[in-house]
């Protein structure tokens, strides 16, 4: 598996500056919110839980206690907390949590190299409600999963996945050609965007697959699946169609 790690961005008019605000925010969200991962009331008080969306109500559970087989210790995790703002506005408080360091590093590196590419091609406010909505459609493709397939909807789901797999979804349609700077192993090679993110897009499906019918290893495919897809479908809504340089010539024109 390989692993993006920067991009070409000669092309960049504007400074991205919503998508260094989204970064932004999840790291604050994690160090100081979620005390790095240390504060799971906090966590499981604003965590998306699919049960309460398709219900509408909050539920809130006991604390469950466990004991690891190999090493015989016993470990307790905080049940479902009184969540303070309505349910469904989970859907956006989850995005901007995370389950630790290294969920949150991945896709903080995937928002960095692909994030601003959209910003630069749909200006600030556009790029924004774009990575909103494709990040709640991600959520409700994780809850419209459990639907159809009952056993998890008390399972907290957090992580900016679903919106970056919007993003995502986005630049496969707007940019194929973009090339991508990847690490296969230690060797770092080039290859187009239309290859990277789609060689992404299929393990996800396979990981999907794989997942199904059992207690999988936590990662909701569902989610990734919906808002790619919810990011193919609506770019071309958000894009303005040209690109920044575009426009500066054009309103020089005008003047």
């Amino acid at each position: 598996m390989f692993t993006p790690i920067g991009d070409d961005n000669s092309d960049r008019r504007i400074k991205p500056y919503v998508n260094y605000m989204l970064i932004l925010l999840n790291l604050l969200v994690f160090f100081v919110l979620q005390g790095a991962g240390s504060n799971l009331a906090f966590t499981y008080a604003f965590a998306s839980v699919p049960a309460e969306i398709l219900t509408g109500t909050d539920i809130v559970t006991e604390a469950q206690r466990f004991v690891d087989e190999y090493t015989n210790t016993t470990f307790e995790i905080p049940g479902l907390q009184v969540t303070p703002i309505p349910v469904y506005l989970t859907l956006f408080t989850s995005m901007f949590m995370h389950g630790g360091i290294g969920h949150l590093i991945g896709n903080m590196l995937y928002l960095w190299i692909f994030g601003d590419n959209l910003e630069n091609r749909m200006g600030h406010g556009r790029y924004l409600a774009f990575y909103l909505i494709t990040g709640v459609l991600a959520a409700l493709s994780h809850v419209f999963s459990i639907f159809l397939i009952p056993g998890s909807e008390l399972i907290p789901m957090i992580g900016a996945s679903g919106a970056i797999s919007g993003v995502l979804g986005g630049n496969i349609i707007l940019l194929p050609h973009r090339r991508i700077t990847v690490l296969i192993g230690i060797w770092p090679f080039q290859v187009s965007a239309l290859f990277a993110l789609g060689m992404w897009i299929v393990f996800q499906f396979i990981n999907g697959l794989g997942a199904l019918g059992s207690e999988g290893d936590g990662v909701a495919y569902a989610a990734h699946i919906g808002g790619f897809v919810a990011g193919v479908i609506l770019v071309k809504f958000f894009d303005n169609g040209k690109d920044p340089e575009d426009r500066e010539i054009w309103i020089r024109r005008v003047r």
